[in-house]
This record gives structure tokens, sequence and C-alpha cells, in this order.
């Protein structure tokens, strides 16, 4: 088969990436063998490579998020059967979905339900699922009143503006002039221009002086973001988390969504199936979406992953493997 893949341990460019062919994946009595037809591209799918990673036995299949059809089961899998339609975020430390099939831990998979495609299935795991779980997992929303959600044209931001709007919040977005009329379509209540307003002046202003009750922070450097905070408020941090006071009467999270599959906790994994299921209903219905911005086919992979590197990218990438 063939399969995009980091030849070696000195490859750290989007240059030196190659299609190659490669052996037919085995499943395991715990996975199912899929046949991709729609991936997902993300940040991570570029980043991961610029060191060599520990786990990775080379060449590598780079891909992590992956909508398709089951060919065949393991002997311990119950829950699914060959020719069902169903989407993952996988595990980076392992062979990938950017190939012409795909083994997967079946507990962290979800159905794709029929009103679904494929390729909103796909654009709606890695960034959709971290802002699910930054929400619906690190957060608690009960005392929630107002959300800072920085980078609204991302991803993630995006996917988390919508969802917090869902859950009836006030939401605030960090986002550059050029991208606010994408941003605009999500309903935010405000927009902060990160690069010619201050954020605290403007945080300050549409708080009362309060600060925001939590903060989804996705682009790093989260200090900054300790003042903003409410008393009791949250701080959920994609990338690097704070050194904070003592004294303040704040909570800190920290979000590693595919270390699940790293955990050895197998309901840390399932639950990447269930945030999915959780969060796919949500697309059904219409409530949420991911914002696909360009479907690429497969020979287009990797010049969509170099304009995730140069960021010219505003919602999800989507390449159909068909």
């Amino acid at each position: 088969m063939q399969a995009l893949v980091v030849p070696n341990s000195t490859c750290h460019s989007l240059t030196e990436l190659e299609w190659q062919e490669r052996p037919m994946p085995t499943i395991s009595a715990d996975d199912v063998l899929i046949k991709p037809q729609a991936v997902g591209l993300n940040p991570v799918d570029y980043k991961v490579f610029t060191g060599p990673h520990p786990d990775w036995q080379y060449p590598h299949t780079l891909g992590l998020d992956v909508a398709g059809i089951i060919e065949a089961v393991g002997a311990n899998v119950h829950n699914f059967r060959p020719s069902q339609r169903v989407c993952g975020h996988g595990n980076l430390g392992v062979d990938g979905c950017f190939a012409e099939y795909v083994s997967f831990p079946a507990n962290a998979l979800a159905d794709i339900p029929t009103t679904v495609s494929v390729t909103t299935a796909a654009a709606s795991l890695c960034a959709g699922l971290t802002a699910y779980q930054a929400l619906y997992r690190k957060a608690n929303l009960n005392a929630v009143r107002t959300v800072l959600i920085h980078a609204g044209a991302g991803g993630v931001g995006s996917m988390a503006i919508q969802l917090a709007k869902q859950a009836g919040k006030t939401v605030y977005t960090t986002v550059s002039k050029q991208k606010q009329a994408f941003v605009a379509k999500l309903h935010p209540d405000a927009q902060i221009d990160y690069r010619t307003e201050d954020v605290d002046t403007r945080l300050t202003a549409l708080t009362n002086h309060q600060g925001v009750d939590l903060v989804v922070n996705t682009i790093g450097h989260p200090e900054a973001d300790l003042a903003r905070l409410a008393y009791n408020g949250q701080l959920v941090c994609v990338l690097d988390t704070p050194v904070f006071p003592a004294e303040q009467a704040i909570t800190v999270s920290n979000l590693d969504l595919g270390g699940a599959h790293r955990s050895g906790n197998p309901a840390q994994v399932a639950d990447l199936g269930q945030m999915a299921f959780e969060l796919l209903a949500l697309v059904a219905k219409g409530q949420v979406d991911p914002q696909i911005s360009t479907v690429l086919t497969r020979d287009q992979l990797i010049a969509g992953l170099r304009q995730l590197q140069a960021d010219q990218v505003v919602g999800k990438l989507v390449v159909t493997m068909d």
C-alpha cells in the first residue's frame, strides 16, 4: 500500500517526506483495519517530526485524524463491524493514517452519523476534540459566564467558540484583523485584534474590571492570562502551563489529547471515542461545524501541510484519500 512517510530520523522538513510502498498493517485483537476515505490535517502533523521521535520506527507513516470504512476487526472487537463508517484521533507514537490502510484501536473510534460526511468527520477530530476536552473535561462550566478563547480563527479556537456559545457562555476571542470576517460567522461576543489592541485593556473594559472566568490558551506563553482571570477563574492550556502564585484562587489545567493513547489507561483511550461520539452528535444536529476551508486530494496533502506551516489557513483542511 502507499503511505506518506518520514523516511528516516534525520528528516525534519516537509520537502523530505515521501510517498512509499509500505506493508499492509497488521491488527491486534483489540484493533480494527480502516481504509481511510478522508483525513484531517493539523499543525502537529508537521511539528512532530522536527526532531526524531523516540517511539518511531522508520519509515514512519504520518497522520492522526482518520475517517473511513472498517475492512476487518480484531478478535476482541464486538462493537464495530466491517463496512461501518468510523473516525478517530490516533496515537502519534505509531504509524498513522496518511495511507491506504491503517490499524486503529477500536475503543478510540466513533461511529459516523448517517447525516455526517467522512470529510466533516475527519475535520472534527483533533481540533474539535481538543476544544471539546478543554470545555467539557478540563473546565468546570458550572460557574463560568465569560470565556476568552485565543486564536479564534484556528481549528481549535473556531470549534471552542461554537461549543462555548452552545453552552450559553459569553465568548471573547483574540484574532488578527484579516481573519475577523471568518470568525464573525461564529458569533463571538467580541473579537480582540491582538496585533493592534492591548488585550488586557480590552478585557478589563469588557468584564468591568472583573476578568474572565475561563481562558482557553492555544498559543503558549500563558503567564499573561493569569492576570486576565476573574477570582476563582480557570485556565486550560493546550501548550505550556504557567507557574503561578499559590495565593491566586485559580485552576490551571494542561491538555494533551493524544497523550491518552500513551497513558496506559484504557478508560482514557475510550474517552477519545466517547468525546468523538458526543461531538459528532452536535455536528449532526448542526449545532457546531468544523469550518472546512478546503478539501484537497491525496496528491495535495504535502501542499496542505505547507499551508498550515505558513499560517495560511483559517478553519480546517481535509484530504480525500480515494
